[in-house]
């Protein structure tokens, strides 16, 4: 709740705050309204529990919200101050000051909001309920199905833009009959957390439980695939011979991994991808001290893994095509020096590979041949990266990229009425990149898909407004990227590369279009806050430090 200053009255509206008949309320003056500058953020305590609100100032007014980050909990007062919302410092979600809603993804749940009131004296006198300060989040409200409704929404698809999807649809007001279709074999899950751990138990990943679905009366339908879907007639089919009608449906089928099937023994037993938790539990079940690990690709889905397994197992070879890690996106000189972590954690890498063939014996793998040489090994995780399964859309007149990918606008409409689509499989214009179009595989931005595409399912006219964030963590080392860094021809890089403690700036000419760190944090959330605002950042700007 925002507040200038005013008399010393004080009057409290028990909903706007979302206190419920019942609930304990705590009151208090926590600092002077000169204690707070223009455009700042401090941390105070509420009560005598020891809860914790944060109060910003912006444009003379006062406003109090829950101080981590509804995500992973980040310190919400180290993050980046936008225009009315605050951006998470670790993974670039954003939460209004007013409302404390959720605006921008990664996370579920929004913030509390509380009221704040300034007294005559100056003093600052912000008053909530017990329950909001104990939680630090809060859910926003949802509608239920009205029995009396003929609408039926479908949204293919159980990941980030699935499950965001279906979320706000309740959120926004639609009740009538809304299916999620799965082909996991569990309710929607944390998916990022798979190849960084990959003993990752589902009860603790999923990002909502079971209650949550059956509470909302959103019907999930898991280990289903799709099958065909006529546009036309509005029907959607699955390979077990269930059949849906449709007024609206949300594609959010994301992608699979790239198996390598044009290599010879590419079939045999101890060979993964990883896209699906259960693949990532069987790696797991294989690794014992003695078990000699390769993995083939050097992207994030590879090298996360490589770090995960490297204490656990005899040893660990990544074979990468590139000439060091990430080149492509982080460039040579941030991938080399990434390079030399993974080989002081006793990974070998073996960089310009070719991959020939994999070798077994009894249907199992003992061998992968690369460059000539057999490299023995136990277990091979493949990370080349991922491919569209669309298939099914191919007679359903909806537009496909050249490679699958379903080709939306900025409103996440197909080329075909009432039929919407987002997250990896989407080819979607980026903000801030002149409405050029692309399909990235964030889980940030299928989230804010999801979100989007289902406030314009209801009707709304909402474009896609959201700056590209992607975060990583390499033993222990927690990378942030913004931005949409294709094409870029130079990387200012500043801090200290070799301590892991930097910050690099990808420029196309003299504009900087994306950014990344390591333990460098808000400088990444400010940048994506920056560009979101509708501003450049150049060359010129980068040398006298923008951010501060």
């Amino acid at each position: 709740m925002g507040a200038k200053h005013s008399s010393s009255s004080y009057s409290l509206s028990s909903s706007s705050l979302n206190i419920k008949q019942g609930q304990e309320i705590i009151e208090g003056i926590v600092c002077k309204e000169s204690d707070i500058p223009e455009n700042g953020m401090k941390e105070f305590s509420l009560g005598q529990n020891g809860g914790k609100v944060l109060l910003v100032k912006q444009k003379g007014n006062l406003f109090a919200v829950g101080t981590k980050c509804s995500h992973y909990g980040a310190p919400l007062v180290t993050g980046a101050l936008g225009q009315g919302r605050i951006r998470c410092p670790w993974h670039g979600a954003c939460f209004d000051l007013k409302t404390g809603d959720i605006e921008d993804f990664p996370g579920l749940d929004s913030l509390p909001c509380y009221n704040v009131k300034v007294l005559d004296n100056g003093d600052v006198k912000i008053c909530g309920n017990k329950a909001s300060l104990v939680a630090n989040k809060r859910e926003k409200s949802k509608c239920r199905r009205d029995p009396n409704s003929k609408d039926t929404f479908i949204i293919i698809g159980g990941g980030a833009a699935g499950s965001a999807c279906a979320e706000t649809l309740r959120q926004e007001g639609f009740v009538g009959k809304l299916v999620i279709i799965s082909s996991d074999k569990y309710l929607p899950y944390d998916r990022p957390k798979v190849s960084k751990q990959l003993d990752a138990n589902i009860n603790n990943i999923l990002l909502r439980k079971n209650e949550f679905y059956e509470k909302n009366d959103i019907e999930v339908l898991t280990n289903e695939t799709v099958s065909s879907l006529d546009t036309k007639n509005k029907i959607v089919k699955t390979k077990s011979g269930k059949e849906f009608s449709f007024n609206k449906i949300f594609i959010g089928c994301g992608v699979n991994a790239r198996i390598p099937t044009f290599l010879e023994g590419y079939d045999l037993q101890n060979i993964f991808t990883i896209r699906s938790l259960e693949n990532a539990n069987k790696i797991h079940a294989l690794l014992t001290p003695e078990t000699k690990v390769v993995i083939i690709g050097s992207s994030f889905i590879a090298m996360e893994s490589a770090a995960f397994c490297a204490s656990k197992v005899k040893s660990v070879m990544v074979l990468g095509k590139a000439s060091v890690p990430f080149e492509n996106i982080l460039g040579k000189e941030i991938g080399e020096r990434i390079a030399k972590l993974f080989t002081s954690k006793g990974v070998n890498l073996q960089m310009s590979s070719n991959i020939e063939k994999f070798v077994g014996e009894n249907g199992k793998l003992t061998q992968v041949i690369a460059n000539g040489v057999a490299i023995p090994a136990d277990l091979c995780i493949v990370g080349l990266g991922s491919q569209y399964d669309t298939k099914f859309l191919q007679e359903s007149g909806i537009s496909l990229t050249e490679n699958g990918a379903v080709e939306v606008d900025e409103y996440l409409r197909t080329n075909v009425k009432d039929v919407y689509a987002g997250g990896d499989v989407a080819y979607a214009p980026i903000y801030r990149s002149t409405n050029k179009k692309d399909s990235i595989g964030h889980w940030q931005l299928a989230q804010k898909h999801g979100f989007t595409a289902a406030q314009n399912m209801i009707g709304k006219s909402e474009p896609i407004k959201s700056v590209p964030f992607f975060f990583s963590m390499l033993f222990g080392n927690g990378l942030r990227y913004a931005g949409y860094g294709h094409g870029f021809d130079n990387i200012i890089t500043t801090g200290d590369l070799d301590n892991l403690k930097f910050v690099a700036y990808f420029c196309k000419g003299d504009e900087v279009i994306a950014a990344a760190s390591i333990a460098s944090d808000p400088i990444v959330a400010k940048f994506a806050e920056f560009i979101y605002e509708g501003k450049k950042l150049s060359k010129s700007q980068v040398t006298s430090e923008w951010y501060k």
